[in-house]
């Protein structure tokens, strides 16, 4: 990295995804192949939040990429509990926090509720210009930064069983969907047919409304020459996360991506293995975080990111990688990008 022509970033952020805390013993995954550290996940964010705060150059902001406390709190009647104990953490500085949605925020809430919650982060673009929500219940928004960048947070459970009411046409639309591919009887069950085990009640996708207003937003970035971070819980790119993770109709997204030039990278979480890959026919960066969750009490799952006119540098903390993001049209990156 020392290669870097910038000393000092126009501005830097912070990631972390799938904190899923609870007050609860340590446990495992679905298949109980993988550990779960519940309780000391909470550290692990405050062990962000002192790094965060102790840098020389503080961040602007922090992505924190969903699931931010697990879903077995609702069975416990512990959501609100849970939710209050994370937020208290973040709230122990005065960086801005952009909340992104998993499945696991709509395990303990209903997708109204989280519009009335703590976590829509949307309030933070009021006075912005028209156009940066997406409309209507989708958790959609762009903010900017610093001048000549955008990011946009992504609702990738627009369309989903999971918050959704069982008589909304959304539900009914969602599992029409569904049952085009997977004909089990539990459907976080994955299909067995190669190409299709995203088809999964945990993941979702996204509406042809927030797929138009994202054109929108990207159309006029093109214009405006800016560099775009596009940011959502689940991956959109196959080489970039396990099969099983990926968003419905990523191909869809990707599809977008590729129409426009101003897309940079596409940050996601969900993956707890984390991921990346550099698409070569756009050069947009797919990074997937690993999981706070998965992370042993001793070690660290967080990254800070520099922002510099011609790249962002991933500086990570335990399980993340460091990375140097190199947009589009500077020289090849190919030798910090290998993995």
């Amino acid at each position: 990295m020392g290669d870097c022509p910038q000393q000092t970033p126009l501005f830097t952020f912070g990631v972390i995804a799938d904190i899923q805390y609870a007050d609860l013993d340590d446990g495992y995954n679905y298949s109980r192949t993988r550990r779960r550290y519940y309780r000391s996940s909470l550290q692990l964010l405050r062990n962000a939040q002192e790094s965060w705060s102790e840098s020389p150059v503080k961040p602007e902001f922090i992505l924190q990429l969903g699931d931010i406390i697990d879903g077995f709190n609702k069975g416990h009647d512990a959501s609100d509990r849970a939710l209050a104990t994370v937020l208290r953490e973040f709230s122990s500085s005065p960086v801005e926090v952009h909340h992104v949605w998993g499945n696991h925020e709509f395990y303990n809430f209903s997708r109204s509720a989280l519009l009335r919650s703590q976590l829509n982060s949307t309030p933070h673009t009021d006075g912005g210009p028209t156009g940066a929500r997406a409309g209507g219940d989708i958790y959609a928004y762009r903010f900017s930064p610093f001048p000549g960048f955008t990011f946009v947070v992504l609702d990738a459970y627009d369309v989903s069983l999971l918050g959704r009411e069982e008589s909304s046409e959304q539900y009914r639309d969602a599992m029409s969907l569904i049952k085009q591919y997977n004909n089990n009887e539990d459907l976080n069950c994955p299909p067995v047919c190669e190409g299709r085990q995203r088809f999964t009640m945990f993941n979702g996708g996204f509406s042809k409304d927030q797929l138009d207003w994202l054109d929108s937003v990207l159309s006029s970035a093109d214009e405006k020459r800016e560099r775009v971070t596009l940011v959502s819980h689940l991956p959109v790119h196959p080489f970039s996360t396990d099969p099983i993770c990926l968003a419905w109709n990523f191909d869809e997204l990707l599809a977008i991506i590729r129409s426009h030039s101003s897309v940079v990278c596409f940050m996601a979480g969900h993956d707890h293995d984390g991921g990346y890959y550099q698409d070569r026919d756009t050069g947009v960066h797919h990074l997937t975080l690993e999981g706070v969750i998965e992370t042993p009490p001793d070690g660290n799952a967080f990254g800070t990111v520099s922002v510099y006119e011609d790249r962002m540098v991933l500086k990570g903390n335990g399980r993340i990688t460091d990375r140097v993001f190199l947009f589009s049209g500077c020289q090849s990156d190919a030798d910090h990008t290998a993995k």
